[in-house]
C-alpha cells in the first residue's frame, strides 16, 4: 500500500511537469512493484498449498485412526465375548464342584454323626485287661480334636454335639474351657441368650482361664449387638477392664466402652 501511494504521488507531482525522463522512471517503478506483487503472490500460494497438504494429511491420517479404532472395537468385543464363554465354562464347571463338595461334605457329616452317636465304651486304663469283645473307648485328645475339626469345617451342630460328649465324658481335662467356651460360640447367631449363658459359664468355671475375658467380653458384644442391651454390655465391658486389665479384651472393652458413652 504504501509503494502504491508514493506511486500515485509521484504520478500526481508528475502530472503538472511531466518529460520523457520522468515517464521512464515511472514506468520502470511500476514495472518492479508488478515483480513484487507477483513474487509476493507466488509465495502465498506456494504458502497455502503447503498449508493444503498439511490439512490432507491430518485427514489421512485421522481417516486411518478411525479404522484402527474399528478394527480394534472389533476385535475387543470378539475377545469379550469369548472371555464372556469362558467365564460361563469355568462358573459350570466349579457349580459342578460345589455340588459334589457339597454331597460329599453332606456324606462326611453324617458318617461323622453316626460315629458320634455310637455308644462308646467308658474309659479304661492301659493297664487294664480289656476283656474279648471289648470296644476301645475313644481318648479325650480324640474325641477334642474330632469335634474341633468338625467345628473348624463349619458343621455347627455336628460340633457342639461333639463337645458336649467331650464334656460329658473329661468334665476336668484342661481342653474342657475351650470345649465349653466353643459350645458357646456355636449359639452367637442361632441363640444368643443360649450364647451369653454358655460365655457366662465359661467365666464362673474357669476364672482364671485365658478364655475368661474373651468369654465375658463376647458377652458384651452379644448385648451391644444381638440383644441391643447397652446398659448391659456396658456392664460386662466394665468387668473385662476390672477383672482381666492386661489381657487384649481389656483394651478392646475400653474401646467399646467409649463409643457407647452416653
Amino acid at each position: 500500500m504504501m509503494r502504491r501511494w508514493v506511486l500515485a504521488a509521484s504520478l500526481a507531482s508528475l502530472a503538472g511537469c511531466a518529460t520523457k525522463g520522468n515517464v521512464r522512471r515511472v514506468e520502470t517503478q511500476v514495472m518492479v512493484l508488478r515483480a513484487e506483487t507477483a513474487r509476493h503472490e507466488s509465495v502465498r500460494a506456494a504458502e497455502l498449498a503447503r498449508l493444503i497438504r498439511l490439512q490432507q494429511q491430518v485427514i489421512d491420517s485421522l481417516t486411518a485412526t478411525r479404522q484402527a479404532l474399528r478394527v480394534m472395537d472389533a476385535k475387543t468385543t470378539n475377545d469379550v465375548t469369548d472371555m464372556m464363554r469362558q467365564l460361563l465354562a469355568v462358573q459350570e464347571v466349579v457349580g459342578q464342584s460345589q455340588r459334589n463338595l457339597s454331597q460329599l461334605r453332606g456324606q462326611l457329616d453324617a458318617r461323622a454323626e453316626a460315629q458320634i452317636g455310637t455308644p462308646v465304651a467308658p474309659a479304661v486304663p492301659d493297664t487294664a485287661v480289656r476283656g474279648p469283645g471289648t470296644v476301645p473307648a475313644a481318648s479325650a485328645e480324640q474325641m477334642y480334636n474330632a469335634a474341633l475339626q468338625q467345628y473348624r469345617r463349619g458343621s455347627v451342630a455336628t460340633a457342639r454335639r461333639a463337645f458336649l460328649d467331650f464334656l460329658q465324658q473329661y468334665p476336668t481335662h484342661p481342653n474342657a474351657v475351650d470345649a465349653l467356651y466353643f459350645v458357646a460360640e456355636t449359639f452367637e447367631t442361632a441363640s444368643p441368650d443360649t450364647a451369653i449363658a454358655r460365655f457366662t459359664e465359661v467365666t464362673a468355671k474357669y476364672p482364671q482361664s485365658a478364655r475368661a475375658p474373651a468369654a465375658l467380653y463376647k458377652v458384651g458384644r452379644l448385648y451391644e449387638q444381638s440383644l441391643k442391651y447397652p446398659v448391659r454390655a456396658r456392664a460386662a465391658y466394665q468387668r473385662v477392664v476390672a477383672e482381666y486389665p492386661r489381657s487384649e479384651d481389656a483394651d478392646l472393652a475400653k474401646t467399646r466402652l467409649e463409643a457407647l458413652k452416653p
